[in-house]
């Protein structure tokens, strides 16, 4: 056991209470605290954690290292305390580099997709009886946990982009599903924003692999500038495998391909050809959406260059129990189903609403959206209302600030001022239980976002039950 001692300011976040876990793992002396109670607070206590809410920096010691996300404020009590004393800091992602030093580390990057693509790949690894080590920044089904201590040589994680913490890591593969323009509120420009993924792809280390979704522009781009003689490394660039996917032809410059050929689609699941050369592999996913088939193919080609064969691959995606708050049912009341959903970015939004029609066949399509992170709602206001407006009614409530403070101005109305049919209710609560009234029969009732949100399910599903049981 490490004599070290390691103290994690708000470890019940669902990044930080993962790592813990790693820590945990493997034997290493630590403590956390939070704000506030919650399951993952829970969950690290039963693991005999010792965890506290609130703060207490009279409990912080010098021989201790302050394992902190870029959630917390330098005037957090125990940041200060922990600054007073000397103490050493390890930022989150620092942190997880250390979790999973000395293994094959597979880190998945993009603006979105990364939780729903790196747990299919965790679960698609273990299947195949790789047992990988995993940190997922959601719930994986299949294990009920977002973290596990494998006994194999892989370690799979999210590489979060969103404050350029993930150029802290050295990854063996780097997955990476997209680059549209997101959290300009610490980049400034959306080409600041993509050169953090080119500054990304010169942490992989020598002899490694990138796998680029190529329908995407910005990967496109990307790739495009590595493959230039005048890429800042190109010299770097020479020693590492490119490869692609899409449904779309492939741009010029990689080494391999995947080619997507969408087959069948249901309500309940998805399936297409995976074209890689000479070989053709049939691939059905148990959920629906052409956008899980993109995630389903960076996932096959990470597992080819690890070794499997196609047929094994597709044996074990085709069991894929996916990810909590990703299209995840939580309860069924009177025919009217009630879905959450985390998607917070408007791709995501728009490429769940597709998902939920297709699942909702003939009914109505409802839906509840709190916007997150006031700055995202100014930057990305238009295209939230346009992928918004594929519902049939949509109620947006008030903005889940998480790290940010307010901004003048900036409210949840310049979203719903933008649409054609929703409309603006500040208090969740409220507008859950007025989609609980407005539902009929067949109709399916989407909870998206990703603050809390995702309680307005229970609020729903009360109010259904006490509709159909008078």
């Amino acid at each position: 056991m490490s004599k070290e001692k390691y103290h994690f300011i708000g470890v019940g976040g669902a990044g930080m209470s993962v790592v813990a876990q790693l820590f945990f793992a493997r034997g290493w002396q630590l403590t956390g605290s939070d704000q506030n109670d919650s399951a993952n607070l829970k969950k690290l206590r039963e693991l005999g954690i010792h965890c506290w809410v609130g703060t207490r920096p009279q409990l912080i010691t010098s021989e201790m290292t302050v394992v902190y996300s870029s959630a917390i404020h330098p005037d957090n009590p125990e940041f200060a305390a922990a600054k007073a004393a000397g103490c050493k800091f390890l930022h989150r992602s620092q942190a997880l580099a250390l979790a999973s030093a000395d293994c094959k580390f597979v880190a998945v990057a993009g603006a979105h997709g990364k939780t729903t693509t790196s747990g299919m790949l965790a679960q698609t690894f273990s299947q195949l009886g790789a047992d990988p080590s995993f940190a997922v920044g959601g719930v994986v089904r299949h294990y009920q946990t977002g973290a596990h201590l494998g006994k194999g040589d892989y370690f799979i994680a999210e590489a979060d982009e969103s404050d350029a913490s993930f150029l802290n890591y050295r990854p063996q593969v780097a997955i990476i599903t997209n680059i549209e323009p997101d959290h300009l509120d610490n980049y400034g420009s959306a080409e600041k924003f993509e050169q953090a993924f080119f500054d990304f792809t010169n942490c992989i280390k020598p002899g490694g692999t990138v796998i680029l979704c190529t329908d995407d522009p910005g990967c496109c781009r990307l790739l495009a500038r590595l493959r230039s003689p005048q890429g800042a490394a190109a010299d770097q660039k020479s020693k590492i495998q490119m490869l692609g996917y899409g449904i779309k032809n492939p741009p010029a410059g990689l080494d391999r391909f995947c080619q997507v050929k969408p087959q069948e689609e249901e309500p309940a699941s998805v399936s297409a050809e995976f074209i890689l050369g000479e070989e053709s592999t049939t691939v059905r996913l148990p959920m629906p959406g052409q956008h899980n088939l993109l995630n389903a193919a960076a996932v096959f080609l990470a597992a080819q260059v690890a070794g499997f064969s196609g047929s094994e691959i597709s044996q074990a995606l085709g069991d894929f129990a996916g990810t909590a708050r990703r299209f995840e049912t939580k309860g069924e009341v009177g025919r009217i189903r009630v879905i959450d959903d985390y998607a917070h970015h408007p791709t995501e939004v728009e490429a769940l609403m597709h998902q939920a029609r297709e699942a909702a066949v003939t009914g109505r399509v409802l839906a509840l959206f709190q916007p997150h992170l006031y700055s995202r709602t100014r930057n990305f206001a238009s295209r939230f209302a346009s992928a918004l407006d594929l519902a049939d009614q949509v109620i947006v409530c008030d903005i889940f600030g998480a790290r940010e403070d307010p901004i003048p101005g900036v409210t949840s109305q310049i979203i719903t001022d933008k649409m054609q049919h929703g409309s603006y209710l500040p208090d969740r609560d409220t507008a859950a239980r007025l989609l609980a009234e407005a539902a009929q029969p067949g109709d399916l009732i989407l909870t998206v976002g990703a603050g809390d949100v995702t309680a307005a399910g229970a609020v729903i599903l009360r109010t259904l039950e006490q509709r159909f049981a008078q």
